[in-house]
C-alpha cells in the first residue's frame, strides 16, 4: 500500500511526492480506508485482558496497515507495544524451536528497553517452552506497569515448519487462556497476522486461529474504491475518472487494495491514462 510523504488527511488530499505503494500505509496517510467494521472491533478487543487478536488476508491487502493500527490505538491508552516481523528471522532461526524462543524474548526484551536476561531462565530440563513462559512471565509482564501488546507479523512464515509450528502456535493459544488462570497474563495482548491457509494439523483445542478475535480482510468494494480515488484527487475536474472506468477497474483487480492503490499512483505520479492501464496492465 502506498506511503505518503505530504498529506491533508482529508478528501481533497494534497499530495506532492508518492512512492510506489510497496510499504504499510503510514499512521499519518490520508489513504488508509476502512474497512467496517473490522477497525471498531480490533481497537475494543485490544483493551480486554488476555486479548488474541488474528488477522488473516491475502498479500498486500493491509494486515499490517491494520496490525499498525491496533499498535497505535494500544500506545495511545498508555500500553506498551512490541512489533515482531517473522521475515525478519533467519532460516536457521525460525526452523528450530529453541533459537525461535530465545529469538522472541531477545527482541522483546530489546524493544522494551529491557536487560536481557535469558540465562537466568532457560533451563533444559524444563523445557524451552516453559522457559520462555516463565522469561516472559517473571522477567518481562511482571516489570511493566501497563498491558503489553506484541504483533507478531507475517507468522505463516512458520507453516513452512511443521515440527516448530507444531510447537510454537499452541504456545500463543497457552498465554492467552493463562489470562483465565494468572493475573499477570492479563497483561499481554497478542496480534497475528498471516497471509495463507495453515495446512498443518493442530488439535483444535492447540490453534490460535479460533478463539479471540479472528479478522479477515477483504478486498475493498465499489464504495471503498471510490472512496481512495477522491483521497488521491482523482475527483477534481483536472483528473477526474469516469465512474464506469472505477468500476471496470474495481472489476479487473477485484478490489485488490494493493492494485487498486497502483493504479491510482500511476494516474497521479506518472500522469498515467486509466484505459491505457487497464489494457496494458496484465502484460
Amino acid at each position: 500500500q502506498v506511503k505518503i510523504i505530504e498529506t491533508k488527511a482529508s478528501t481533497g488530499t494534497n499530495i506532492t511526492a508518492l512512492e510506489l505503494p510497496n510499504t504499510p500505509v503510514p499512521l499519518d496517510s490520508a489513504l488508509y480506508i476502512q474497512r467496517p467494521p473490522v477497525e471498531s472491533q480490533a481497537y475494543q478487543e485490544i483493551v480486554k485482558p488476555g486479548a488474541l487478536i488474528t488477522i488473516k488476508g491475502p498479500k498486500q491487502t493491509g494486515k499490517t496497515s491494520l496490525a499498525m493500527r491496533i499498535s497505535a490505538s494500544a500506545r495511545s491508552r498508555g500500553y506498551h507495544t512490541v512489533r515482531l516481523n517473522l521475515f525478519q528471522a533467519e532460516d536457521n532461526v525460525v526452523s528450530n524451536l529453541e533459537r525461535l524462543l530465545r529469538w522472541f524474548c531477545t527482541n522483546v526484551s530489546l524493544q522494551l528497553g529491557i536487560k536481557s536476561s535469558l540465562c537466568d531462565y532457560w533451563d533444559e530440563d524444563l523445557g524451552y517452552k516453559v522457559s520462555c513462559t516463565n522469561y516472559l512471565q517473571e522477567h518481562i509482564l511482571s516489570q511493566l506497569n501497563s498491558p503489553l501488546v506484541i504483533t507478531l507479523d507475517e507468522i505463516h512464515r512458520l507453516f513452512n515448519y511443521t515440527q516448530v509450528s507444531c510447537e510454537f502456535l499452541p504456545l500463543l493459544r497457552f498465554w492467552h487462556e493463562e489470562g483465565n488462570n494468572v493475573p499477570v497474563w492479563q497483561q499481554l495482548r497478542l496480534v497475528v497476522t498471516h497471509g495463507t491457509e495453515m495446512y498443518i494439523r493442530l488439535n483444535i483445542h492447540q490453534s490460535p486461529f479460533n478463539v479471540g478475535l479472528p479478522l479477515r480482510l477483504e478486498s475493498f468494494n465499489y464504495e471503498q474504491v471510490i472512496e481512495l480515488a477522491k483521497r488521491y484527487g482523482l475527483d477534481r475536474v483536472d483528473s477526474s475518472i469516469e465512474s464506469e472506468q472505477i468500476k471496470a477497474l474495481t472489476k479487473m483487480t477485484g478490489g485488490h487494495p494493493y492494485l487498486i492503490n497502483l493504479a491510482f499512483y500511476h494516474l497521479v505520479a506518472r500522469n498515467a491514462d486509466i484505459e491505457k492501464i487497464m489494457r496494458e496492465a496484465a502484460t
